[in-house]
């Protein structure tokens, strides 16, 4: 899906079409997410203002709120208000939570194991600590990195 125009939104995301050709998603709060990070799988998670339905997002990975924000280290009103639900903090957390299940979710077998190597599975490169402890403490950069090591045939 590639939208012609940038426009930003209420929620303060913008979208357009980035140098590629790719849809680009920007937080105005936070840098660029490019298009290598936002995948067709995240933009199904997302309405037309390009924010993240994290009630979508619960129902598809069969997650009570409570556990999508325990997963996304964000609080249970974060997740359950629909103010907070637009707020920055909490659409980047469960954006990054999202891409990083998008690339593993092929070789894991399904969305479902996905969730699970992502909640579980230690990373002994990453101290042995496991995606969601990265993310949550805002280290979802150093879990791309690793899978983007792993993709190119590097060793864990």
């Amino acid at each position: 899906m590639t939208i012609a125009k940038p426009r930003a939104d209420k929620a303060g995301q913008a979208r357009g079409q980035g140098p590629s050709g790719h849809v680009t998603v920007k937080s105005l709060a936070s840098k660029p997410l490019s298009a290598g990070f936002v995948s067709g799988f995240v933009m199904e998670f997302m309405d037309k203002r390009g924010v993240i339905n994290v009630d979508r997002v619960a129902t598809t990975f069969r997650m009570t709120k409570s556990q999508l924000a325990e997963t996304a280290g964000l609080g249970l009103a974060t997740i359950s208000k629909s103010d907070r639900k637009a707020s920055p903090r909490t659409q980047t957390r469960v954006t990054e939570m999202l891409e990083i299940i998008s690339r593993v979710r092929e070789w894991a077998g399904s969305e479902a194991m996905a969730m699970a190597w992502y909640r579980s599975q230690p990373i002994p490169a990453l101290d042995g600590r496991t995606p969601e402890a990265l993310v949550k403490s805002g280290q979802a950069g150093a879990v791309r990195d690793y899978l983007d090591h792993m993709a190119l045939g590097g060793f864990a």
